[in-house]
């Protein structure tokens, strides 16, 4: 029996052998291996991402003799957007090319409709033009008595609640920082209590324009001269940011030891106060990025307000409208039969030819207007990011499309520039009207498909 038991032994091991013979060569499963080791992984490339602020628009290597698109061709994609089961309005478009400023199609090119948000793009331009690209907005801190300080808003709207961040675009400048500096300064000469005014008069007229109603309360601030996170908490409006931003002020310079006697009060501080600290934004280029990315209506109002105050104009609802109307007619563009409410698009009242957009997009990728470059490269791209994030997915849009969105309950905009398949840049703007209430979404889908369609051919 011991005889047959080693015979089992060596005839099991022989055939352990075997397996692990084979388990080396990967015949079988297991664990061994004759492959050489693999490599070592090699740290993952770091990637050089772009920055907040606004970049000149280029695109490399584009062949200047690239087929254009014909009029037929681009009629064409235009007819069949008119014709589609999802289209219940009215069209309004041009398309025109980069290289030569050709309009090489328009279908009502000069009747003003309403445009939706992207009348921001207007607003942007103007800004930029009038301010500067470096332009910063300066939240100050003054002194207009011995125990008296005032919060003074300048137009940031992006505060941080805290301290700030100097890499951000929305918190660049934090009132806690501010509460600390001005601590310091009135420790320095014995001030241990004080009372806190708000000086938020930079701005006039109504906070609301009187026919934004219902819906469109939830896509805007009262529109003030100060503000943290755009007015924003908990995801919804306060209903006097600029109040709220200064009990944060007040509350974090009691954080820092200086007792605050009473309330905030409300009053317009002297020019000539001393200036006890101040702040200030992201540079207006980053500003206007974020606003074209996200649509932020009340980044745009309050632009087309800071556009009224460089040109001396009330800086108000109607002060801001025929402000950055007249600061476009000065560039040498020509605003047409263009009729603003307002400055964000926000109102169904505006009106925008679509041939306006088009030579507005043209100046923002001219070397005319250099302070307007980077305007077109700041908009949201297909399928990537801002609020084109999630349309025209996984079509030749995708990546090559940069366009400015709009949407109201009867109307539905698209506006900027695509580098087609052939290697051809244009711009153009697209407005549907007349929509029947309802259908806005499924028109908007329409207009994405339109769109890809212009990516993709060579429409010749």
């Amino acid at each position: 029996m011991r005889g047959r038991g080693v015979a089992v032994l060596a005839g099991a091991l022989a055939l352990l052998g075997v397996y692990g013979a084979a388990d080396a060569a990967d015949v079988v499963p297991g664990v061994l291996t004759t492959e050489a080791p693999p490599p070592e992984a090699r740290p993952y490339p770091e990637l050089a991402l772009p920055g907040d602020g606004l970049v000149p628009a280029s695109v490399p290597e584009l062949d200047p003799e690239a087929p254009r698109p014909t009029g037929a061709g681009l009629s064409a994609l235009t007819r069949a957007l008119g014709e589609d089961y999802r289209m219940t309005g009215t069209i309004g478009m041009v398309v025109a090319d980069v290289a030569t400023g050709e309009v090489l199609h328009a279908r009502d090119p000069d009747t003003p409709r309403t445009t939706a948000s992207s009348v921001k793009l207007l607003t942007a331009a103007a800004a930029l033009d009038a301010l500067g690209p470096g332009h910063q907005l300066t939240t100050r801190v003054v002194r207009p008595a011995p125990d008296a300080v005032t919060l003074v808003g300048g137009g940031d709207i992006m505060l941080a609640d805290g301290q700030g961040d100097q890499d951000a675009v929305n918190g660049r400048a934090g009132l806690a920082d501010l509460a600390a500096a001005t601590a310091e300064t009135l420790a320095a000469d014995g001030t241990t209590s004080v009372s806190v005014a708000l000086d938020d008069s930079l701005f006039t007229g109504p906070v609301h324009l009187p026919d934004w109603g219902g819906i469109d309360l939830n896509y805007v601030m009262p529109i003030q001269p100060l503000a943290v996170d755009v007015g924003q908490a908990d995801q919804y409006y306060l209903p006097d940011p600029a109040l709220a931003a200064a009990r944060a002020f007040a509350e974090a310079l009691a954080g820092h030891g200086v007792d605050v006697a009473g309330g905030v009060t409300r009053a317009a501080a002297p020019a000539d106060a001393e200036v006890l600290a101040e702040a200030a934004s992201a540079p207006l280029n980053q500003v206007v990025r974020h606003m074209l990315k996200t649509s932020d209506n009340s980044l745009a109002e309050v632009l087309g307000r800071l556009v009224a105050l460089d040109r001396g104009v009330e800086p108000s609802f109607d002060g801001a409208a025929a402000s950055v109307q007249a600061q476009l007619t000065d560039l040498g563009l020509g605003v047409g039969e263009t009729h603003l409410a307002d400055t964000s698009g926000l109102s169904v009242q505006d009106r925008v030819p679509a041939g306006v957009l088009v030579e507005v997009l043209l100046a923002t990728l001219s070397e005319e207007h250099p302070a307007l470059s980077g305007v077109t490269a700041a908009l949201p791209v297909a399928g990537l990011d801002g609020t084109l994030a999630e349309r025209l997915t996984d079509t030749p849009a995708s990546g090559s499309l940069r366009a400015k969105t709009g949407t109201l309950v009867e109307s539905v905009s698209l506006s900027g520039s695509v580098v087609t398949a052939d290697g051809r840049h244009l711009v153009f703007a697209t407005l549907l009207n007349d929509l029947e209430v309802g259908t806005a979404l499924q028109a908007r889908l329409a207009v994405d498909d339109w769109a890809a369609e212009l990516a993709a051919c060579g429409c010749r």
